[in-house]
């Protein structure tokens, strides 16, 4: 079972790949900003994946693992940060250009920020001394805050889509945590976060998801703007 991770990771990536050439959907033409995008979240959050294996916070489990490291973290880790969010961000695209309605509107849209910044807020406060809920939970609320302040546009479409992604994602994590094998791929310490589970997946996950993927549709948005802003700019 040394290719499981691998297998998982390629099985994400699989079928929104080839719909990215659909004539309606086009995705590949994104690629441009979907990269660069995801280079910058993989610089804040490879890193800390790097600090967390080592200090015992989470780990990974040989016998699912090809074998192959690249500073410590196994290859399929890398490619989990390419993968996932290539999946991710293609179904949000997808809602976004096919569905252009399916958003919410402005009220809905504070009332899920407000709630979620208090929760995770409040949460943090009384657990930060574990370190993977107190730095996950601090970067989505630095990073929540900064983006309804200035981009407040861009979670009316994020939510909403991203309430639908957590079930493949939980999907994915669920083999990742060994719902459906005899042992995990991926080990947490649970002195580290709050221990509390949907089926064997921690919940601080689902805000990590948050996190990675907010941090890529925001770039990917910020660096279209910047490319039609450039591009009309040479016409004149």
């Amino acid at each position: 079972m040394w290719h499981l991770y691998l297998l998982l990771d390629i099985a994400s990536l699989s079928v929104p790949f080839l719909f990215s050439f659909h004539p309606k959907l086009k995705f590949y033409r994104l690629w441009k900003y979907f990269f660069p995008a995801t280079f910058v979240m993989m610089a804040f959050f490879i890193p800390w994946d790097i600090i967390f294996t080592q200090h015992g916070i989470w780990g990974f489990n040989e016998k699912y693992l090809s074998g192959i490291k690249i500073a410590n973290l196994p290859l399929e880790e890398w490619l989990f940060f390419i993968c996932i969010p290539y999946a991710c961000l293609f179904t949000l695209y997808a809602f976004k250009n096919l569905m252009p309605k399916f958003r919410f509107s402005t009220k809905t849209t504070a009332v899920v920020y407000f709630s979620l910044q208090t929760l995770l807020i409040a949460t943090l406060l009384y657990n930060y001394d574990h370190w993977y809920t107190s730095i996950n939970f601090a970067y989505a609320i630095v990073l929540m805050a900064l983006v309804f302040n200035y981009k407040r546009d861009v979670l009316r479409v994020f939510f909403p889509v991203f309430i639908i992604l957590l079930v493949p994602f939980f999907i994915v994590n669920g083999f990742l945590t060994g719902s459906w094998i005899h042992e995990e791929v991926v080990w947490y310490n649970n002195a580290e976060n709050l221990g509390i589970r949907i089926s064997t997946v921690p919940i601080e996950d689902s805000i990590y998801a948050l996190g990675m993927l907010l941090t890529v549709f925001v770039l990917m948005e910020k660096f279209s703007e910047k490319y039609a802003s450039e591009k009309t700019d040479t016409r004149d």
